[in-house]
């Protein structure tokens, strides 16, 4: 079939990616120092002054976002798939390691305390996520570096932060606004003078090593995976599916309603210390003088709680309850970190849901609670996993469930044309790592998420495009996507539509063509909600995670989902 898709070669990025995958063969250490030009020259729009002498603290704020906050002491990072890999390769046993988290990226990491940075990585899309990210970040620590210098030889950072005057002088020595360094503050916390004194004393001078990257590697953290679900739900071989790929708050919240059970504890939370602008917000819900969703409130305060080490006892509760109503949660163990939840349908408590669950509406006037009682389907809900793992993940599920009913798709996306909680639908998919372009009947159309949304608009028809990694486009890239159309930027879409066709048709996914996914034997549901406008000026979605203003797009699509599988298990029901 001819294309009709624009040449999406950019030389720029191309070159970026052979340099990296080329040294990185070598079985020894690969200095990031080595990819600073090529990463500057790429002119990625996620890192578009890495040239320019001034900072670019957009780009630092959004790769520390993105490693592990041991990333200060960290001299070298080795990329590898499982706990064998690492053992194998003379790293010893990372248990004894310390566990180690990104806020804004889902990576297994370990971190042995004296310089070496363990990562899992669970696809090619993890290789080349990290190295950009490790070099703009390494690249914006030196210049900040360079700005300090001068500073430390005659006070130290920490005296100079001490004060509003010395706070705004600190701005300037690094050519940043106020505004900046409040972000960055915000970012590192009670580490903000400990680092910035790092920063001041040291260059950072990373390197990386690759471990083994062979596909059989993969397919043993795939499988690992897996296993782990099936020990866990052994019925789940036997069960017909309804695949989720969205993630690990929404809808159990909705179906357990367990943050609604738990008002009052949450309220008292709002009441200590600390939590005065979300306790304002509480009351101006209640009180009618804020529109907004209260139920959609008490779920993100249940996750804010549950991030603070008091609360572990309130998230074992949760565990417990939802066991009783058959919400199994399944966390990733021995490779990559994709958590699984699997939700036995018949199990559910229809007087515990989110009260925005209506009757499904049919001429038979089924009600859930009657849905519920006659079903035997189950749902797998997964963490929205990153780029090509996506395809490994949905492979490995669709070969070994019972029967797949219906796969639904909620993630965030870079947004072209809407704004930053705007939610999108498409039937279009540009793959870059396939260089395929899918067609495909979309299930949810603006209707059916526009009623819950408060705060945005809900654009049907759009156009996707799955990118190889958030920084490796640039302007020019991206203004010929654009000139086509495709306003909706991911990375798992195009991975999971290859492993679609797989499952409908007796051969491997092709390459580089158009590729029509009409007529699938099970429902097809895409969403994405916006989380940044990457074509504005000094703007992207590195700055932070989205707040409570983003929970108002993520469970007005969580609804839609799960009344949609209601729909589809009713008409399932009286065939």
């Amino acid at each position: 079939m001819e294309r009709t898709v624009p040449s999406t070669e950019s030389e720029e990025v191309e070159l970026y990616l052979r340099t990296y995958y080329s040294l990185l063969r070598s079985s020894a250490e690969v200095k990031i120092r080595t990819l600073e030009e090529v990463h500057g020259g790429m002119n990625s729009l996620l890192h578009p002054s890495a040239r320019d002498p001034k900072p670019d603290i957009a780009a630092f704020i959004y790769s520390l976002l993105r490693l592990p906050r041991c990333i200060p002491d960290v001299n070298l990072i080795v990329l590898g798939q499982n706990a064998e890999v690492f053992s194998t390769a003379g790293f010893g046993d990372l248990r004894t390691w310390e566990e180690v988290y990104a806020s804004a990226r889902r990576r297994r990491s370990f971190f042995d305390r004296k310089g070496t940075l363990a990562c899992f990585i669970a696809s090619r899309s993890d290789i080349d996520d990290m190295i950009p990210l490790l070099t703009a970040y390494q690249i914006e620590w030196n210049k900040l570096h360079q700005r300090l210098v001068p500073v430390t030889k005659s006070t130290s950072v920490t005296e100079l932060g001490k004060t509003i005057a010395g706070y705004s002088k600190l701005a300037n020595l690094l050519e940043i606004q106020v505004e900046d360094l409040d972000r960055l503050y915000a970012v590192w916390d009670e580490d903000f003078f400990e680092n910035l004194t790092s920063v001041a004393n040291s260059v950072c001078d990373l390197r990386i090593r690759l471990l083994s990257t062979s596909l059989s590697e993969y397919r043993r953290a795939r499988n690992a995976w897996w296993e782990n679900i099936e020990k866990t739900v052994p019925n789940i071989r036997t069960r017909p599916v309804y695949f989720v790929s969205s993630n690990t708050h929404g809808l159990v919240n909705i179906l357990s309603g367990y943050g609604l059970k738990s008002e009052v504890e949450l309220v008292k939370y709002l009441n200590r210390p600390g939590n005065a602008g979300l306790l304002n917000e509480w009351k101006d819900i209640t009180s009618g003088s804020v529109k907004s969703s209260k139920e959609n409130f008490l779920y993100y305060v249940l996750r804010k709680y549950q991030e603070n080490p008091e609360s572990r006892e309130l998230a074992q509760k949760q565990r417990v309850f939802e066991r009783e109503i058959g919400i199994t949660r399944v966390p990733s163990k021995r490779s990559f970190d994709v958590e699984a939840q699997v939700i036995d349908l018949s199990r559910l408590d229809c007087s515990l849901m989110d009260t925005r669950l209506q009757e499904v509406d049919s001429g038979n006037n089924h009600s859930i609670r009657g849905i519920l009682k006659q079903t035997n389907a189950l749902i797998l809900n997964i963490d929205y996993p990153l780029g090509l793992s996506a395809y490994d993940i949905l492979a490995e599920v669709s070969s070994n469930v019972g029967q797949i009913l219906g796969i639904y798709l909620m993630g965030k996306a870079a947004t072209l044309n809407a704004v930053v909680g705007d939610v999108m639908i498409s039937n279009v998919v540009h793959d870059e790592h396939s260089q395929n372009t899918y067609l495909f009947p979309n299930c949810f159309s603006a209707g059916d998420i526009a009623p819950e949304l408060i705060h945005g608009t809900v654009l049907d028809n759009q156009k996707i495009i799955s990118v190889q990694g958030t920084f490796l486009q640039n302007a020019r890239y991206m203004d010929v996507f654009y000139r086509e159309g495709y306003t909706v930027i991911e990375m798992e879409s195009g991975p999971y539509m290859s492993a679609i066709f797989e499952m409908v048709r007796p051969k491997r996914h092709p390459v580089n063509e158009i590729v029509n996914l009409y007529g699938l034997p099970f429902d097809l549901g895409v969403v994405h909600y916006a989380s940044d406008t990457p074509l504005g000026k000094g703007k992207n979605l590195g700055a932070g995670s989205l707040s409570y203003s983003g929970m108002d797009s993520t469970y007005a699509v969580t609804l839609a989902i799960i009344r949609r599988i209601f729909a589809q298990e009713e008409r399932r029901i009286n065939l």
